[in-house]
């Protein structure tokens, strides 16, 4: 798994949530980790990898060129493999399809999120679960995604893109505990058995 990160705390503990809910699984699947900075990514980081995280950032596309980072969104879209977008990966992954982002109230409490649409990264779980969150940014439906999730407090909580590998949670499941946990490892398990470059 490649974890693409912009240096924050949350971000941190990205690889290490990744690695340790491998466990859980019945059939013991263990998930390496390489960790790359968000703006260092280069092709050879593709090499060997099943999948793609991008983590969260302290970063507010409202207030910045976002240009650098949908650069690297369109590296991570070239390499074809799955993408998992938290938070601010889930907002830029959405842009590079043609999403809006805008501002709504801060956002840093646990939420409940109901999920309305299947969509493996609900495998095992409930439909309505508690995730933290910490954002002051949405962004709206991008073109060839599908709304699977919402909160009271953010209209786009998770999407899908219809026919492509690429999911976007604006939550943080890896710091949300088990629920959490659960989602992340839906996603390397999908990654696992699916058959990407």
């Amino acid at each position: 798994m490649l974890g693409l990160t912009l240096g924050n705390i949350v971000s941190a503990r990205l690889p290490i949530s990744c690695r340790r809910h491998q466990r859980i699984s019945k059939d013991y699947v263990v998930c390496d980790v390489k960790k790359v900075p968000f703006l260092d990514l280069v092709k050879s980081d593709f090499e060997g990898v099943k999948g793609v995280i991008i983590s969260g950032s302290p970063i507010l596309v409202t207030d910045v060129d976002t240009s650098p980072y949908l650069e690297i969104i369109h590296k991570a879209i070239n390499s074809k493999l799955p993408i998992l977008g938290i938070c601010f990966g889930h907002q830029v992954l959405g842009m590079h399809f043609g999403a809006e982002a805008s501002r709504m109230k801060e956002d840093r409490d646990l939420q409940t999120v109901e999920a309305y649409e299947d969509c493996i990264l609900f495998n095992k779980l409930p439909n309505e679960v508690q995730m933290i969150e910490d954002h002051c940014e949405t962004i709206s439906i991008p073109a060839g995604f599908q709304l699977v999730a919402s909160s009271d407090a953010c209209v786009n909580e998770v999407m899908q893109h219809l026919t492509l590998p690429y999911f976007g949670v604006q939550f943080h499941p890896e710091v949300s505990g088990n629920h959490g946990a659960i989602l992340i490892e839906n996603f390397v398990e999908f990654c696992l058995k699916e058959d990407y470059p």
